[in-house]
């Protein structure tokens, strides 16, 4: 069984009755995630199944720590997950800066090593590119809402306008490498 196939019906196992806006959202996340596989080549399986599960920590069920990267890439460990979609969905987003605001950087960094820069910026792009109802928007508008939703002084809203230069980062070498791969294909043989 593919890495997608097995990812999609857990994640829709765990959000779509509990969470459904979260589930529209990773189901918009992993659609975005299949518009990068020109740079990806054989990681676009690989981003799209964390793509679908990057949330999967905020399932009710799984809900441990409260830091929703940890706790869905401990569950994806326990149930025997690919090592690589783990580590992804640990990190997904600037994750560490999240932990460290918890008191959970150690944990995490200590128990999920990182994958390359180029698959956590692409999973990145796709999570801060897609609404919560799973639309396409842009990363200012996806960080607006957050700090909309959560208040600009929660934690979360400190934390994402801390991760909001590196977010926006992410996003440029993400669509330079895809203006690249584009132009690269566009020319003649």
């Amino acid at each position: 069984m593919g890495l997608t196939a097995w990812a999609y019906p857990l994640a829709e196992s765990l959000l779509a009755a509990p969470l459904p806006r979260r589930w529209a959202h990773c189901r918009g996340v992993a659609e975005r995630a299949r518009t990068l596989a020109p740079i990806l080549s054989e990681d676009a399986e690989l981003l799209e199944a964390a793509a679908v599960l990057h949330d999967i920590g905020y399932s009710p069920e799984l809900v441990d720590t409260g830091l929703h990267p940890l706790d869905g890439a401990r569950y994806l460990r326990k149930v025997g997950a690919d090592e690589r979609v783990v580590r992804l969905v640990a990190h997904h987003s600037c994750a560490c800066m999240e932990a460290e605001a918890r008191g959970l950087l150690g944990a995490l960094d200590g128990e999920f090593p990182h994958e390359p820069p180029e698959l956590d910026d692409a999973l990145c792009y796709c999570d801060m590119s897609t609404t919560p109802d799973g639309t396409p928007t842009n990363p200012v508008d996806r960080i607006n809402e957050i700090c909309g939703r959560y208040g600009d002084d929660s934690l979360i809203g400190t934390f994402i306008r801390r991760a909001e230069p590196e977010i926006l980062a992410a996003t440029a070498r993400v669509l330079t490498r895809l203006s690249g791969a584009k132009s690269t294909a566009a020319q003649p043989m």
